[in-house]
């Protein structure tokens, strides 16, 4: 086999030449001006791993990302692999998102009346966004992944979740099929897409030998540790039962200083919403001036 590297002296020159073009990485906002999930970098050659116990809204929050990012990129194409629910009842939700109307009304098809005029308006935006969103079918593999996205020309992929997501090829051992998907994943993004991936994780134990979904860490993530060593960035959806309080825990960032996220979830409408006091472009700007003279307070 023969060598294969590339000299300093050359990536240098094309390293510098990118440096002073003024032109910044590509990012695809995943959120509205001043909502804190804009500090979630999305974009082409990245790969973000989102975490969360069951019953914590991973697949609301990861679903309101993509679709946000695809009304505010106009020429963005989505790819999105659920394994767990089918394209109608995604639909349903974004519906409730949108239109503000309580998810239980639109399950029912309860779309007259009192909510008629919201029906309308959310159906008319979903439809616009929907447009540019294609739903995976089966086979859940990522072959199928690979050529869903190439046959859709998609930019951003979601896979929803990993652990249920079939490798190349297959493998006795569970761990090295999940290195393997991994693997490819990160393939995807060296060739250009953004991928958001989202994972399971394993109940740890308490200092009474206790096993639950406290103190959730970097190594919380189901099954391999190839799962955070191949993404960008990674966070813990991590929300307290029977309460909207929630905070997405960045445990991982290659491009940046990890920071934390407080959201509010509304379960009625599955969205995540700035936390109080937290989300404003006001508040936002006070914290930077504080930040700045050395004054910070607790935000």
């Amino acid at each position: 086999m023969s060598a294969n590297f590339t000299a300093g002296a050359d990536l240098f020159t094309e390293w510098q030449q990118q440096l002073t073009n003024g032109q910044s990485p590509t990012v695809f906002r995943v959120a509205a001006d001043g909502h804190p999930l804009n500090a979630v970098e999305v974009g082409p050659g990245q790969v973000v791993l989102v975490g969360a116990p069951p019953a914590a809204g991973k697949t609301a929050l990861v679903m309101q990302m993509v679709f946000d990012a695809v009304r505010l990129t106009p020429t963005l194409k989505a790819l999105v692999c659920n394994v767990e629910m089918p394209p109608g009842v995604l639909l349903d939700r974004q519906l409730s998102r949108l239109a503000e109307m309580p998810l239980q009304a639109v399950r029912r098809r309860e779309v007259g009346g009192e909510f008629a005029q919201s029906f309308a308006r959310g159906l008319s935006e979903l439809k616009e966004r929907t447009g540019r969103v294609a739903f995976l079918r089966h086979p859940f593999d990522l072959a199928n992944v690979a050529r869903s996205a190439d046959g859709f020309w998609a930019d951003l992929i979601l896979l929803d979740y990993v652990q249920r997501i079939g490798p190349p090829k297959e493998y006795a051992d569970k761990r090295l099929s999940l290195n393997a998907v991994m693997d490819t994943v990160r393939a995807m993004a060296d060739a250009g897409c953004a991928v958001l991936v989202v994972s399971a994780v394993g109940r740890q134990r308490d200092g009474n030998g206790k096993s639950n979904y406290e103190n959730l860490s970097l190594a919380s993530f189901r099954e391999s540790s190839e799962l955070e060593y191949g993404a960008d960035s990674a966070y813990l959806l991590v929300r307290e039962p029977d309460s909207p309080d929630a905070v997405l825990k960045c445990v991982k960032n290659r491009h940046g200083e990890p920071a934390d996220i407080p959201l509010t979830f509304d379960g009625a409408h599955q969205r995540f919403q700035p936390a109080e006091g937290h989300g404003g472009k006001l508040s936002a700007a006070v914290r930077d001036l504080w930040d700045d003279t050395g004054e910070g307070g607790d935000w």
